[in-house]
């Protein structure tokens, strides 16, 4: 999953972000599964993965503050 700007963060409606937060945080179940089994190779996709979900609930939460 590529990681995406806030900007573009902004750009999807509302719809999209809470469909991209649950893909995300399913992401970071398995990349946490695959730590605890040893099996991730890569361990820079976890900060970068909760760093994506950071983005998208501050998108969230700009818009909740602005409606």
């Amino acid at each position: 999953m590529i990681s995406l700007k806030a900007k573009e963060l902004r750009d999807m409606t509302t719809d999209q972000l809470a469909e991209r937060l649950v893909e995300t945080r399913q992401e970071l179940f398995n990349l946490r599964f695959q730590s605890a089994t040893g099996a991730l190779e890569d361990v820079t996709k976890l900060r970068q993965t909760r760093q994506e979900i950071a983005r998208i609930l501050t998108v969230q939460n700009e818009r909740s503050l602005n409606a």
